[in-house]
């Protein structure tokens, strides 16, 4: 093949190589504005359902199936008694808190024991470090049954670097449903693939309620825009060197 045919066909694939890398970052783009509004929209969402009524909270026999995730923040009511012999704790650090309480601490989860059969793990609310020992040895046996609401939360999966459960000490590092049925009475089962964030009590009671985290990741716009940027960089690119290709070659 002679030099001029080759030289084309180089440029022309190049060419094609280019517009594709644009065409693939044009698509990108969109598809991260799709997804901008997508999220946009959960968040409008979110806002009114944390303003409703509370609903009842899924019964037992819907578990399995229950599509959690779109659920998420929703007001619930429950019946049935707490177990609280049986509460975990779950280490955070609560900052921008609404109550006084804040920095590093524990999230009191308790099991409440429903009224018509399984168990819901509640987020009673948080505790500052020294309070720990004491949320885990509440020697209180009342097992009443009590009306109770808050915010429906989807489990919380433990990542691979999630260290393990203190079980000595009932302490845990994630709001994981299943580790967290780990360390409580096995006749509890089933527990729900959920947990529910109480909300604020008394100014200054501890566990402090109230604490739930509304808080979505939302970058889209920025990834879109950079996926463009790249699109416009790959057409002037190819734009700059068909250029230099048509300009005479010095001898």
């Amino acid at each position: 093949m002679d030099s001029p045919a080759r030289h084309r066909i180089m440029t022309v694939t190049f060419a094609v190589l280019m517009l594709v890398l644009a065409a693939v970052c044009v698509w990108l783009g969109t598809w991260q504005m799709q997804r901008l509004g997508e999220k946009d929209a959960l968040v409008a969402l979110v806002g009114e359902r944390l303003n409703a009524a509370p609903v009842p909270a899924p019964p037992a026999a819907q578990w399995p199936s229950l599509d959690v995730q779109a659920l998420n923040y929703q007001p619930v009511s429950l019946t049935g008694a707490f177990r609280y012999n049986q509460t975990v704790t779950v280490f955070t650090n609560l900052s921008n808190a609404r109550g006084p309480a804040s920095g590093p601490g524990y999230w009191v989860v308790t099991p409440f024991v429903l009224a018509d059969g399984g168990t819901v793990f509640v987020n009673r609310g948080f505790v500052p470090e020294e309070f720990q020992e004491a949320a885990v040895t509440d020697s209180e046996g009342d097992e009443s049954q009590v009306t109770i609401s808050g915010l429906l939360r989807p489990s919380e999966p433990a990542g691979f670097m999630t260290p393990e459960a203190d079980s000595s000490n009932r302490i845990e590092w994630v709001r994981d449903t299943g580790r967290l049925a780990a360390m409580v009475d096995p006749a509890l089962a089933p527990i729900a693939p959920f947990y529910i964030d109480l909300g604020a009590g008394v100014s200054g009671e501890l566990p402090q309620g109230g604490e739930t985290i509304v808080d979505f990741s939302n970058n889209h716009l920025g990834y879109a825009y950079t996926w463009y940027g790249f699109a416009i960089v790959a057409v002037v690119m190819l734009g700059f060197w068909l250029w230099r290709q048509r300009q005479p070659r010095k001898l």
